[in-house]
C-alpha cells in the first residue's frame, strides 16, 4: 500500500496536523460502528433464521466500504504527513496505536452484520466473541512484543485484513449477504472458514513470529532483558480481564450474549484497548508496565452482581451503565495523557506549530 499511500499523502496540505489525519480516520470507524450498531443492533439482518427482522439495505455495505477505505488510507499516511512536515513526535506514535487499539475492536463487530450470527452459515455469538478476543490479543501481542525487545515488528496481516475487509463490503452491497451462505466441501461454512483463518494465522503466523523476535532479543542482548515475570508483567491484566468475562457471559441470568450481545462486545473492546495503551505508554517510556488495570474492578463488580442476583433485568441495566462509564473513563485516560504530553514537548495535538515555536 506504500505506493498509494505515497501518492495520496502528496494532495494533504503541509498545515495539516497527522494527528488530525489520525482522528479524522477514526471518526470515519466509529461511523461505520454507529451505523451497524442502529441499523442492525442485534447482529441479526444478515441471518435467514429471523425473519421478522428486516434485511439490510445494499447502501449500508458500500458506506461502510468507503468509510472502512477512508479510515485505512488516514492511518496509513498520518505517518508520512509526520515526517514529510518534520513534525514526528512520542505523541504521535501513541495517538496513532492507542486509536488502532480501539479500531482494533469496532472493525470486527461491524464485520459480524455481513454474516449475521445464525450458525447455519455463520457464527453463533460465542463463537464471535472468541474472535473478538484473538484478535485483540494478537493486538496486544505485537505491543508487548515492543515492550521487550524496543523495537515494533508490524505484520503485514493487517493490510490484507483491511484489504479484504473493504472488497467483503463491496460484495455485500452488491450482491447481498446472500453471497456469503455457501457450504464448502466437508461442510465447511464461511463462519468456519473464517475461524480457521483467522485462528490459523495467530497461531502460525503471529505468535511465532512474536516469540522468535523476543527470544533475539534475548539472544543477542538487544532488548530490555527483563525476567520472566517482568517481561510477563503485561499479559497479568488480560488474563484477569479474561477470567472475568468468561465468568459473566458463561454464568449470565439474561443469556447476554445470545440476547444481547453488543454492550459485551463494546465493553471488551473498550476496556482491552485502555490496556493497550498503558502498555504502550509503557514500552515508549520504556517504565514499566501495569500489573493491573482499575476498570476491571466495576467489571468484576457487575459480574458479581450479575451471577449472585440471578436478574436478566439488573443485568442488562448494569451492562448498559458499564458501558457508558469504561467509555468516560477511556477518553478522560486519553485525553489526560494528550494534555501532558502536549504540554511536556510543547506541541498541539491537532495543528502544527511553527519550528521558532
Amino acid at each position: 500500500m506504500h505506493p498509494y499511500w505515497n501518492c495520496v499523502v502528496e494532495y494533504c496540505p503541509k498545515w495539516v496536523a497527522p494527528n488530525l489525519l489520525t482522528f479524522i480516520g477514526f471518526l470515519f470507524a466509529v461511523g461505520i460502528f454507529l451505523l451497524f450498531t442502529i441499523m442492525d443492533y442485534y447482529i441479526l439482518a444478515s441471518d435467514d433464521d429471523y425473519p421478522d427482522v428486516s434485511p439490510l439495505p445494499k447502501w449500508t455495505f458500500i458506506v461502510a466500504a468507503i468509510f472502512m477505505f477512508v479510515a485505512y488510507t488516514l492511518d496509513g499516511i498520518d505517518g508520512k504527513q509526520a515526517r514529510r512536515t518534520g513534525s514526528s513526535s512520542p505523541l504521535g506514535e501513541l495517538f496513532d496505536h492507542g486509536i488502532d487499539s480501539y479500531t482494533a475492536s469496532l472493525i470486527p463487530i461491524t464485520v459480524f452484520s455481513v454474516f449475521g450470527r445464525g450458525e447455519k452459515f455463520s457464527l453463533n455469538s460465542y463463537h464471535m466473541y472468541f474472535l473478538l478476543w484473538n484478535i485483540l490479543i494478537n493486538f496486544h501481542l505485537c505491543h508487548w512484543e515492543k515492550y521487550n525487545t524496543g523495537v515494533l515488528f508490524l505484520p503485514w496481516g493487517y493490510d490484507i485484513t483491511m484489504c479484504i475487509t473493504v472488497i467483503m463490503f463491496i460484495i455485500t452491497g452488491i450482491w447481498g449477504y446472500q453471497m456469503w451462505q455457501f457450504v464448502l466441501p466437508g461442510g465447511i461454512t464461511l463462519g468456519k472458514l473464517l475461524e480457521i483463518i483467522i485462528y490459523g494465522t495467530a497461531l502460525l503466523s503471529n505468535l511465532p513470529t512474536v516469540l522468535w523476535n523476543v527470544y533475539l532479543s534475548y539472544k543477542d542482548r538487544t532488548g530490555y532483558g527483563r525476567s520472566l515475570l517482568e517481561a510477563l508483567r503485561p499479559f497479568s491484566s488480560v488474563v484477569i480481564f479474561f477470567l472475568i468475562c468468561m465468568g459473566w457471559v458463561l454464568n449470565s441470568p439474561g443469556q447476554i450474549l445470545d440476547t444481547d450481545p453488543r454492550p459485551i462486545f463494546f465493553i471488551t473492546g473498550t476496556i482491552f484497548s485502555n490496556i493497550c495503551c498503558r502498555l504502550i505508554v509503557a514500552q515508549m517510556s520504556s517504565s514499566r508496565s501495569e500489573a493491573f488495570n482499575m476498570l476491571l474492578i466495576p467489571t468484576a463488580l457487575v459480574t458479581f452482581l450479575s451471577v449472585i442476583t440471578r436478574s436478566a433485568r439488573l443485568e442488562f441495566g448494569l451492562a448498559y451503565s458499564l458501558c457508558v462509564f469504561v467509555a468516560l473513563a477511556h477518553v478522560h485516560y486519553g485525553c489526560c495523557v494528550v494534555r501532558q504530553m502536549c504540554r511536556h514537548f510543547r506541541i498541539n495535538c491537532f495543528s502544527l506549530k511553527p519550528h521558532a515555536d
